[in-house]
């Protein structure tokens, strides 16, 4: 259901990234599904280490994770597969990869690297691993997050005073700049055509969106500041997470805001990253 929303959404964690940085602050992600058979929350990952920025998917859930070495920390891409209930890590480099998300135009995921330079790049990592990964842009830099949408088109997190968000193709000629002071949290919505993001105007959190087809940008609705991240359910409806609580809303009735689930029985803190696909929710419990 929706699969579509599911290639482009990313849910990252917002930090400035130093290559072979200190222990990382733990995090847990969780499985919530919703099914016939009742509502059943399990976890995913350990608690005791970084494990964040979840990517459900048909196939599985990709998500970013501490890896210590020699007394330092970096992060690499592991993939949880539903078939077999394995963890398999995807990157397993030196550097530090973030933002795992299903690259749209060949098999295998684009990421930000942390490369040993300090640059942050968006770079294409190839399911066949026989082929080598690659840049996918040169000059883009420094990238935080990003989001596909239709043909070659993607949108990027580009870090900076204040941070914006920009433009672009597969091409990458001349990213346009949409909005600035925008949140972590990107996504294409297929059904609707259109790219969703929060920023902020006049000290006030808004959810917005991007048409590409007219250029113009659409403030939806205010949101509450503590609101970090979301996730499409479905063409019309979004999640997002206050303390351990979700809520959902719809974009064509954003004053109705209703109560999807109380997790604190298995989240006695915050609740800081959402994925959702096909009545299952991936979620991240801050440690």
């Amino acid at each position: 259901m929706y699969k579509a929303l599911i290639n482009t959404l990313v849910v990252c964690s917002f930090i400035i990234i130093t290559h072979a940085q200190a222990a990382m602050p733990k995090s847990q992600i969780w499985l919530a599904q919703d099914s016939e058979r009742g509502f059943s929350v399990q976890p995913l990952t350990d608690k005791d280490a970084y494990h964040n920025q979840p990517l459900i998917t048909e196939v599985g859930v990709y998500y970013t994770k501490e890896v210590k070495a020699q007394k330092q920390s970096q992060t690499d891409l592991f993939l949880y597969r539903f078939d077999n209930k394995s963890h398999t890590n995807l990157t397993n480099t030196p550097e530090s990869e973030y933002s795992p998300t299903i690259f749209p135009h060949k098999k295998g995921i684009s990421t930000i690297v942390v490369e040993q330079s300090g640059e942050q790049r968006l770079w294409f990592y190839p399911e066949d691993k026989s082929q080598l990964p690659s840049r996918i842009f040169e000059h883009i830099k420094p990238v935080g997050y990003h989001a596909w949408g239709k043909n070659e088109d993607v949108i990027l997190f580009i870090l900076g005073e204040p941070h914006s968000l920009q433009f672009t193709n597969l091409s990458g000629h001349l990213p346009k700049v949409v909005a600035k002071d925008i949140g972590r949290s990107l996504a294409y919505n297929s059904a609707r055509d259109i790219y969703s993001f929060t920023f902020l105007v006049d000290g006030e959190q808004w959810f917005a969106t991007y048409s590409s087809s007219t250029g113009s940008v659409k403030k939806q609705f205010r949101l509450p500041k503590s609101v970090r991240d979301y996730t499409w359910f479905d063409e019309s409806t979004l999640a997002y997470a206050i303390d351990n609580k979700i809520f959902m809303r719809n974009i064509d009735a954003p004053k109705s805001v209703k109560l999807w689930r109380n997790l604190q029985d298995y989240c006695d803190t915050d609740i800081t990253r959402l994925s959702y696909y096909d009545r299952t929710l991936a979620f991240v419990c801050e440690q």
